[in-house]
């Protein structure tokens, strides 16, 4: 973990160092995400959980798949099951994953690979390890965020980006001490390939043990960051964070991590998610599978997907029994 590296950091281009006179961002809270099971079975952490919606707008939630090592026969996905009103953003750190949906997209992603489905105005979709996987067992990390849309793209025509792990912005720490992908969005300058509705920024950070990370961070967004592994400290007070915890950026126009000397042996550096965007403003309502803006629109989604406007499972597919994720 992960599977996207470098040989020579040296060798990327390098994210500026904040400017003196920056507004390092305080934290505000950190939080620890609880565990529960999705679909099938698959356990995950909750990585926004306990987080107020006002922090997190534009993001509705945070999964993160594993690190599960599977033995054969035991890996598991999630049923068919419908979305409406946001995006999906999966990240496959580690592993494989297969998808498909009632718009015909889908396929396989893998180490370091993300699928972007936006849900838009309704679609089916599923989500199964690979017969790989489930016949032999394997690795599988990663993570599922939710992204909001605005009330005038709810009712966007659904969409699918293959985002292959050879799309991903690389980049290094103004010393080297960081690896930083960028997912989506743009850090100082240098775009990600996602394509997002809601303007966002999204990157994955693999920080040496002792190395600092200080990013500039556009101060229309707000900031989040999650760690996947490892421990170290986050904000100018130096807040110690560990795996499974998110921390909540208050305002300004840099972000600074550190990780600690001392990662034991299985996760060597300090991995971290970091999340940010400009938040909508806009009344939400959240119910299983469905994020709208009113009540009236939720049950209509309900409505809608009972009787089949939601999309049709593909007749190629044998489909899984099971309710909504």
């Amino acid at each position: 973990m992960p599977a996207v590296t470098v040989d020579n950091i040296l060798a990327l281009d390098r994210v500026s160092r904040p400017a003196d006179d920056s507004k390092v961002r305080s934290v505000m809270t950190i939080t620890t995400a609880p565990s529960g099971f999705e679909g099938e079975g698959f356990p995950v952490r909750r990585g926004f959980a306990g987080i107020p919606q006002q922090y997190l707008d534009p993001f509705i939630m945070l999964d993160q798949m594993g690190e599960n090592e599977w033995r054969a026969g035991e890996a598991k996905g999630t049923p068919w099951h419908p979305h409406r009103g946001f995006e999906t953003v999966t990240y496959m750190i580690e592993g494989e994953f297969k998808h498909r949906d009632s718009e015909g997209g889908g396929g396989v992603i893998s180490d370091g690979d993300t699928q972007w489905m936006t849900a838009g105005a309704g679609i089916l979709h599923i989500e199964v390890p690979t017969e790989e996987i489930v016949i032999s067992g394997g690795t599988v990390h990663g993570t599922q965020l939710w992204v909001n849309l605005p009330r005038d793209k709810k009712w966007a025509k659904p969409r699918y980006q293959d985002i292959s792990r050879t799309n991903l912005s690389l980049l290094s720490s103004h010393d080297g001490g960081a690896l930083v992908r960028v997912i989506a969005g743009s850090l100082d300058g240098h775009d990600g390939p996602g394509v997002t509705y809601s303007p966002i920024t999204y990157v994955h950070a693999t920080i040496s043990p002792g190395a600092q990370l200080e990013l500039p961070w556009n101060p229309e967004y707000n900031a989040l960051a999650y760690v996947l592994a490892g421990k170290g400290t986050v904000g100018p007070n130096k807040n110690p964070i560990h795996l499974g915890q998110a921390a909540v950026f208050g305002e300004g126009d840099s972000i600074v991590m550190t990780a600690d000397e001392e990662q034991d042996s299985k996760t060597p550096d300090l991995e971290i998610l970091l999340l940010g965007g400009q938040p909508i403003r806009e009344p939400v309502a959240w119910y299983g599978p469905f994020v709208m803006n009113t009540q009236e629109e939720l049950q209509q989604a309900f409505a809608d997907y009972h009787a089949g406007k939601l999309g049709v499972i593909p007749p190629d597919v044998i489909p899984h029994t099971g309710g909504a994720s």
